[in-house]
This record gives C-alpha cells, sequence and structure tokens, in this order.
C-alpha cells in the first residue's frame, strides 16, 4: 500500500441469501484480498441478510466498492471512506429503488455540501423557502438516509470485523 492509504466500512443492509457469496466476490474482487462476511437476518424485512465489515485499501476503494455493487436488485448497503492528508472523506448509500448517493464527510462523518452547491441551491429557490429545503435535502441525501434508517437501526450492535491486506 501507498503512504496514504485509506480505510472505510461497508455495510449491506439488505440482501438475499442466494446473493450473499456474489457480494463476497464483489467485495473481494475490489480489495485484492478475500473476505468473508459475518451473515446475520435483517429484522427490518424479513427474508433479508445483513453485514457490516471495514476494510483498508487505496484512496478511492469506497467509490470501486459503490459501482461494483450498485445497482444489484433487491441490495441496499452504504460504504464510508475515511479522509487522508490528501483526499476527502466520502459516503456512499444505495438503494434498489434510488440509486447510488455520494457525499463527501468531515473527520466525524458529516455530510459536506460544498459551497458552489449551497450558492446554486440559493439561487435555483429564488426565495422560495419549500424549493430550498428540497434542494438541500437532496443534497445531504434525505431520501437514502429516510429508508436506510430502519435497516442501519436494526444493524445497531452488530460486530464489526477489521480486513487489513498483509504484504
Amino acid at each position: 500500500m501507498n503512504k496514504y492509504s485509506t480505510r472505510g466500512v461497508i455495510f449491506i443492509h439488505s440482501v438475499p441469501p442466494a446473493v450473499q457469496p456474489h457480494v463476497e466476490w464483489a467485495v473481494s474482487s475490489v480489495l485484492g484480498y478475500e473476505v468473508h462476511m459475518e451473515w446475520t437476518h435483517q429484522p427490518a424485512l424479513p427474508g433479508m441478510n445483513r453485514a457490516e465489515t471495514s476494510w483498508t485499501g487505496e484512496i478511492g476503494t469506497g467509490a470501486v466498492l459503490a459501482s461494483a455493487l450498485g445497482g444489484w436488485e433487491h441490495l441496499r448497503f452504504e460504504t464510508t471512506e475515511d479522509p487522508t492528508p490528501v483526499s476527502e472523506g466520502g459516503r456512499w448509500s444505495c438503494t434498489p429503488g434510488l440509486g447510488i448517493f455520494y457525499a463527501q464527510t468531515d473527520l466525524a462523518g458529516n455530510v459536506v455540501i460544498p459551497e458552489n452547491r449551497l450558492r446554486s441551491a440559493l439561487e435555483e429557490s429564488a426565495g422560495d423557502s419549500d424549493e430550498l429545503q428540497r434542494l438541500l435535502d437532496l443534497a445531504l441525501g434525505q431520501a437514502w438516509d429516510d429508508e436506510l434508517e430502519a435497516f442501519r437501526y436494526a444493524g445497531a450492535g452488530a460486530p464489526i470485523r477489521w480486513l487489513h491486506r498483509v504484504g
């Protein structure tokens, strides 16, 4: 790994049991080492399972993971990437109905809305507070948070296993 590797967590919020090996294969392909997730039932959606795994890798791995898993039917997930001295942190959220949402994050994991996006929202809303609220909700990924919150809560207290590349 280079001087500026990073780490993050991938949260698989819901997946059918038959698709679990495919998720592990896709994540392993991105990370370059074999990944075995500890699957548990997803109480928010009977018949589905969930897992979460921490990862280490090159800067940009969070985006590659999101691209590898995005668009799979019945798969809900999030992945995070911690900031480094040369890169911003990020969070990718994905649901079957909404697709992938990306947000830059700060050191505490809070979503950061860039200045140009804020200026654009102010200009586009033209003083209409309801439209400004809609545009800010879009910039914050509120629709993804609303859909995923029940799945996140169902995973509270689940074990996280750190994965490190050796060699």
